[in-house]
């Protein structure tokens, strides 16, 4: 299964009847939750509450727009308001007939009355249109969907490629460490050795200074630390190559790992020579972690 970008986008357009053509798109950006924002004609909130329900039924994460616009531009046909004409013809000849006065009535006079023109396109606004229209919106909802998902699936593909090149160098910084750690903690106890006997000269044991000195050591030693990471990043790829949504356990995973470098690099302060180098590779270990964080606010 592959992991899903956050990033999409999709669009399809229907057709009710001659005049009255539609479009739906769907576009989705990064977001810690499914946050919903539609935009829809008015007159449609049993079509709203249906496009919500679909939406959390297949999206998991994301801030998603729909928007529903309607192109009612087709051909238009020039009518006239028969109740409204034929009332002013009759009341025309009954006047005429009940004064004996001449004369015929004047269409072009009729015709500028108010609302006496109209387009002759019934059923513009009406509940069967709207009733059709929602029932259209619904069936382009799967295949509008799926084109969203694949958009979502090839950059997700990318993310995966970008993702993996970060572990691969943090597992090699990882390893860096672990290969100076044995000379490095010889140093440290070398030093430490040092400065304890010129402290303390001749007053204390020898022996059990030193014993001291390897608790010491013991305490700053990397090696579990080193372990966890490389734990880490082992599981960081099984979550990869499981796919599916995997965004919040991949961040949450990177925040233990940020706190791994945080605890090495704690304990390999001021110990000079190499102690520099795993320095140096800690602070390369946060800022790749602190990059993949980044990668990882657009999975899913």
């Amino acid at each position: 299964m592959p992991i899903y970008s956050m990033t999409g986008f999709a669009r399809v357009q229907g057709r009710i009847h001659d005049r009255l053509v539609y479009t739906l798109s769907l576009k989705s950006v990064n977001h810690r939750f499914l946050d919903l924002q539609l935009r829809l004609p008015s007159g449609l909130d049993a079509l709203e509450m249906n496009l919500r329900r679909i939406l959390k039924e297949n999206l998991v994460r994301g801030h998603v727009e729909l928007a529903l616009s309607i192109d009612r531009s087709g051909p238009q046909r020039a009518g006239f308001n028969r109740e409204l004409v034929s009332g002013y013809i009759e009341a025309f000849q009954s006047a005429r007939e009940e004064f004996s006065l001449l004369g015929e009535p004047d269409l072009n006079v009729i015709l500028r009355l108010p609302a006496a023109l109209q387009n002759d396109n019934r059923g513009n606004n009406d509940e069967q249109d709207l009733a059709a229209l929602s029932e259209s919106v619904l069936t382009q909802m799967i295949p509008l969907l799926e084109e969203l998902k694949q958009m979502r699936a090839r950059e997700g593909e990318a993310l995966e490629g970008i993702l993996h090149a970060s572990l691969n160098r943090l597992a090699e910084a990882t390893e860096g460490v672990a290969a100076l750690r044995p000379e490095v903690e010889q140093r440290y106890q070398e030093r430490l050795t040092q400065r304890l006997t010129a402290a303390t000269g001749n007053e204390f044991n020898r022996q059990r200074l030193l014993e001291e000195v390897a608790v010491l050591v013991d305490r700053s030693d990397i090696a579990e630390e080193l372990a966890r990471m490389t734990t880490h990043i082992g599981h960081f790829r099984e979550l990869l190559a499981g796919g599916g949504e995997v965004g919040k356990k991949l961040d949450f995973l990177l925040q233990e790992m940020n706190r791994e470098a945080n605890t090495l690099l704690s304990k390999t302060g001021g110990v000079g020579g190499k102690g520099t180098r795993i320095t140096e590779l800690g602070l390369a270990m946060k800022a790749e972690i602190e990059k993949t964080r980044e990668q990882i606010q657009n999975v899913e």
